[in-house]
């Protein structure tokens, strides 16, 4: 049985998700929420394995719930489920240390074994190509690339702070600082 927490801003699109889940055996809807606050509060009190959230929130957006979500202890594994997904949305989700993306406009199957799979310590995240990783690489600060490869590659921030004897809370704020130096950029190219 996979415990399954929902957190998206729309009513019509929670219900759905929880009726559609219900019908595909292990997969058990455990609670909603609206944005990253109660989505927080809701993973700390129902511990579910996996948080379905949307990626643009009310009070922020699902890369900073993901963020926030897995500096819990015993984190949930993360899937960023949008019908907006953006070009940088891959590699942010990455460096957010999420588990898995999937489109709302993919089968339910695909939506299923994304939470399978993630559930069973895999990732369900599109591949990174080169241009991508290039681009990503020329707004960010020298020093921070290798800690950009570590987290595209699905390295844990944890064992990215042991690897480069960092303290894990320096560790945090350069992603932060990562992800918002991505995020303008992208913004600024388009």
């Amino acid at each position: 049985m996979i415990r399954i927490a929902i957190v998206d801003p729309q009513p019509a699109v929670r219900a759905g998700l929880a009726m559609l889940l219900r019908t595909e055996p292990g997969l058990v809807p455990v609670g909603a929420a609206t944005d990253i606050h109660d989505g927080l509060a809701l993973a700390q009190r129902l511990h579910p394995d996996v948080v379905l959230a949307e990626h643009h929130l009310a009070d922020g957006d699902g890369i900073a719930l993901c963020r926030r979500l897995k500096a819990l202890g015993g984190a949930p594994k993360v899937i960023l489920y949008t019908a907006e997904p953006a070009r940088e949305l891959p590699l942010l989700a990455r460096v957010a240390s999420a588990d898995g993306l999937v489109d709302k406009l993919a089968a339910p199957e695909e939506l299923f074994e994304a939470i399978r799979a993630v559930s069973r310590g895999g990732t369900a995240l599109p591949r990174l190509d080169a241009r991508e990783m290039d681009a990503a690489a020329h707004l960010l600060e020298p020093e921070d690339l290798p800690l950009l490869a570590m987290l595209a590659d699905g390295t844990a921030a944890g064992e990215v702070a042991d690897t480069l004897h960092l303290d894990r809370r320096r560790v945090a704020r350069r992603i932060e600082r990562m992800l918002g130096r991505l995020r303008a950029g992208t913004h600024a190219a388009a």
